[in-house]
């Protein structure tokens, strides 16, 4: 095929490990209610970690412009890089939607979009499409300075530390969202605090941090909401700054995670911006979409209403 000319079916690219092996156990299910709902698809199985970033540029490549996900918040992550790391047409062009199989949904539970196959599936015959706004982190390994797109939340600090302990632990095949939520009580034993430089649009914010969220999403670590207020098509970043605070004070203040009210404590700021840069003392690490990168300097970017997304719910 010519790779010119643009194809009306949906990419399909399936992460067979999602959810303890659903993505593979439950693939006959899932493509049953793909014909079922008379959606033409084309299916591509990752074999390896990044390799789902390879499928989408290549699939882009051959005239792709619909992708399903069929995966977890991280195979989303990487078919966003796949999107945005491609030179055959703009982000704008290609719609993403979701079916979830692994242990989170914290993307697609901000656009409603249901674990239930057969409705979220219902919900991309629909095709409700709407331009979502895309984040840039910029990171360090060593000297090595790289980048990293993301769709949902990134977090820095405390965080950061708490998606590398639960990413060895899912590499492990320990998967289920009470493994994040240990790694984070875990993780209280040893984690102190960074003096950090936040950078919001020109604002510098001097605090010892414990913890730092810059989110599109609002939901993140299987149903918390560090940043309870973001609305991913408005052009902004809305930054959760978490000052030092006692681990008592912390494990206190879990259950203001998942009811949204996080901004209330007073040792908890809330922002929002277009260009964040981060500097720190020691050395602060970084993860996006669950994804564990680098450290400090940080830089962020925001593109906005940069690529569509199927929804059920678009949150205002």
């Amino acid at each position: 095929m010519n790779k010119t000319e643009l194809r009306t079916e949906w990419l399909v690219i399936i992460n067979p490990n999602a959810g303890h092996g659903k993505g593979q156990n439950d693939w006959s299910e899932i493509s049953g209610l793909l014909s079922k709902n008379k959606i033409d698809f084309q299916e591509v199985f990752t074999v390896a970690r990044r390799h789902a970033i390879a499928i989408a540029r290549e699939g882009i490549a051959s005239g792709f412009r619909k992708i399903i996900v069929v995966g977890g918040d991280g195979t989303m992550n990487e078919v966003v890089n796949g999107v945005f790391t491609q030179e055959y047409c703009p982000s704008t062009d290609i719609t993403l939607a979701m079916i979830t199989v692994g242990t989170g949904n914290d993307w697609g539970k901000l656009f409603s979009i249901p674990l239930h196959y057969e409705k979220s599936i219902q919900i991309i015959s629909e095709q409700k499409v709407r331009l979502q706004d895309t984040g840039i982190v910029y990171y360090y390994n060593g000297t090595v300075r790289d980048k990293r797109y993301f769709l949902n939340i990134a977090g820095l600090g405390f965080d950061a530390v708490v998606v590398q302990r639960t990413n060895i632990q899912k590499d492990k095949g320990r998967k289920s969202k009470a493994v994040y939520l240990l790694n984070l009580l875990k993780s209280l034993l040893f984690y102190s605090h960074t003096a950090t430089s936040v950078d919001i649009d020109g604002k510098i914010i001097q605090n010892d941090v414990f913890t730092i969220s810059i989110g599109i999403g609002r939901f993140s670590g299987g149903g918390m909401m560090q940043t309870p207020k973001a609305i991913p098509d408005d052009g902004l970043f809305d930054i959760t700054i978490i000052k030092k605070m006692r681990k008592g004070e912390v494990v206190r203040s879990l259950k203001m995670l998942y009811d949204g009210s996080i901004l209330d404590h007073p040792k908890i700021e809330g922002y929002t911006g277009k260009d964040i840069l981060i500097d720190s003392d020691p050395l602060i690490h970084v993860e996006a979409d669950g994804e564990s990168l680098g450290h400090s300097p940080i830089e962020f970017k925001i593109l906005p209403k940069s690529i569509n997304i199927v929804y059920d719910l678009f949150p205002e």
